[in-house]
């Protein structure tokens, strides 16, 4: 992909009736399948699929995330067994770990210090203007994660708990940084269903042996294992119930 910011696909080139229905039906295609049927998935379609997920939204395109691609089968039976060997896990033909860091928004600064100041679409006022954000976010990265903030925040929350999501301390910039990825995440799980793949969003694992089998280095997060593969044709797929509209949406 070039250096610079990739061109936006022209996807509304389509009647909007057309796009909305080819939304539908991946999003109806879209389910937890915990049983595949083994077969080989094409690097080009994992590669393709990834690549769709990187274009998720993220706070101040900080991307405070990596997705580890298992593709070894010796180290994916690993996962899978830190998995607690799920069907999900074991039968898939790939695992997708999402890793989350604090010091994953340094390394998109870094990145987006030379982007910036590369892109011929940018004119001064705009690279001006990204400079003086990336500063300011440089800066408050190295205030929020000062360790004097948790003992503070966990007082904050105590007496009232919508602040326990403020990002500050190292724990809460953990927190934050992973919620962030979770747009990753649906994008990614939507994208694998858009090329007739099938995936299983996973929470039960030990992030611990996950971290040890990938070296990852201490302070990372591990929010979900994702299994990516194509259904069986006797994988169990239940009607889908969600609570009613009425319930889940509150008009104000």
């Amino acid at each position: 992909m070039d250096t610079c910011l990739a061109a936006e696909r022209d996807v509304m080139a389509e009647p909007v009736t057309d796009t909305w229905a080819a939304f539908c039906a991946i999003n109806a295609h879209r389910r937890a399948v915990r049983d595949f049927d083994g077969g080989a998935v094409a690097d080009e379609d994992m590669r393709a699929v990834l690549a769709e997920a990187q274009l998720a939204p993220s706070s101040n395109n900080l991307q405070p995330y990596q997705f580890h691609w298992i593709r070894a089968p010796h180290l994916r039976a690993q996962c899978a067994a830190a998995c607690h060997n799920q069907r999900a896990a074991a039968g898939a033909w790939a695992l997708i770990v999402l890793a989350v860091s604090n010091a994953l928004c340094a390394r998109t600064l870094d990145g987006w210090v030379e982007q910036v100041e590369v892109c011929p679409e940018l004119d001064e006022a705009s690279r001006a203007y990204h400079r003086k954000q990336l500063k300011i976010q440089r800066l408050f990265g190295r205030i929020a994660g000062i360790s004097l903030w948790t003992p503070l925040m966990a007082l904050a929350s105590w007496i009232d708990p919508v602040l326990m999501f403020v990002p500050l301390g190292p724990s809460g910039m953990r927190h934050w940084a992973t919620r962030n990825s979770l747009y990753a995440v649906q994008t990614l799980l939507l994208a694998i269903a858009a090329k007739g793949l099938d995936s299983c969003p996973m929470e039960g694992f030990s992030a611990r042996k996950l971290a040890r089998l990938l070296k990852l280095p201490r302070g990372t997060v591990i929010p979900v294992v994702i299994a990516v593969g194509r259904r069986a044709l006797d994988a169990r797929i239940e009607p889908r119930w969600r609570v009613p509209f009425d319930a889940a949406i509150v008009e104000h």
